[in-house]
């Protein structure tokens, strides 16, 4: 409790006091569901510290109706216990209703049903198949309607920031657009590195096909049908175009941490020198993210997917900009592609 109080004094002042609270909000699920693991009551419970002190307050828990485990909760700004506190006004900036999403526990109660998401996106690099994400869209839905789009946001770690992006991205594709924080984010993708062979594949092709003599358009087209059959559907994905300039999802990313490292790959992202060229809009049609990376020297795993990274008051971060977002933004959920196998369909 100490420790978050210092937290909150020093971050008051900090322009990364958001960033800090919200990852604390995050890690407050991870204890809910450890808490309900170890059968701990109200009087030795250990997610309260990590929402009390900021003046916010439970309100609805997300439940996995497969194995009852928590993933996610709401919490909402506490007016009587800010009051009480001498905290008059909600501070500029700081959401009603936070919708925070946990990533995988490697705990026995729930950790099959974790690792099963973490395949899913693996292999489709969608996660609308999971009971989780329709539970998070409704929920989130309902709070929006309640206090209004532009006063709630959902944040995740690690597979709980793939849930926040895609409900995020469902829900701005109605138009509602929601403050998303995503802290280490899952990039790594079998389906990813399959649509992008399809796609240099098809480029080969139709590169080839234009050397062909003219003479031989039925050989020409007899090859084109086979290749076609080869070629992934997933290609159709890259003309998906989204059109959610009005939502910009911010991304904390470690370059140590493989499990998010690609947004920021030399071959899918650029560098950014110049504040001003914040990637804060959508350039060219295409949709705008915020993407943050770690500066410090390359960590171990578990430190670089660390949660507890972003509520370190040393953390320096730089920003930068990511084809790999863009591409992901502009690609996913695309009604082009109805197979149930690249709908992300498995047993629920």
């Amino acid at each position: 409790m100490c420790i978050l109080m210092s937290i909150l004094f020093v971050c008051r002042k900090d322009a990364n006091y958001k960033r800090t609270v919200i990852a604390c909000f995050i890690q407050a699920v991870y204890l809910l569901e450890l808490d309900r693991q170890e059968n701990r009551t109200q009087e030795n419970a250990l997610a309260p510290n990590w929402w009390i002190p900021f003046k916010y307050k439970l309100t609805q828990t997300l439940i996995d109706e497969r194995d009852g485990s928590i993933f996610g909760a709401i919490l909402e700004w506490d007016r009587s216990a800010a009051m009480a506190d001498l905290v008059l006004i909600r501070p500029s900036g700081a959401p009603k209703a936070v919708l925070a999403l946990r990533g995988t526990l490697l705990k026995s109660p729930t950790m099959r049903r974790d690792i099963e998401d973490d395949l899913r996106f693996l292999a489709w690099e969608s996660l609308k198949g999971s009971v989780r994400f329709k539970v998070a869209l409704e929920v989130l839905k309902s709070v929006s309607d309640t206090y209004g789009s532009s006063n709630v946001c959902i944040a995740g770690h690690s597979l709980g920031a793939g849930f926040a992006l895609q409900v995020g991205k469902a829900l701005a594709k109605e138009g509602i657009y929601v403050e998303t924080h995503l802290f280490n984010p899952p990039s790594v993708s079998l389906a990813m590195s399959l649509r992008n062979i399809g796609e240099k594949a098809e480029l080969v092709w139709k590169r080839l096909k234009s050397m062909l003599p003219s003479s031989s358009s039925e050989e020409t087209e007899a090859v084109s049908s086979g290749l076609k059959s080869w070629i992934p559907r997933l290609s159709s994905f890259k003309n998906a175009g989204f059109g959610v300039g009005k939502w910009v999802p911010h991304l904390y990313v470690n370059n140590s941490d493989y499990i998010c490292c690609s947004y920021t790959d030399p071959e899918c992202s650029e560098e950014k020198n110049d504040a001003e060229k914040e990637n804060v809009g959508p350039t060219n049609g295409q949709v705008a993210a915020k993407l943050f990376v770690v500066t410090k020297e390359k960590q171990k795993f578990h430190e670089a997917h660390a949660l507890e990274q972003w509520w370190s008051s040393d953390a320096q971060l730089q920003q930068a900009n990511s084809k790999l977002i863009s591409r992901q933004l502009k690609s996913l959920y695309t009604s082009a592609v109805s197979s149930p196998v690249m709908q992300g369909k498995l047993p629920r």
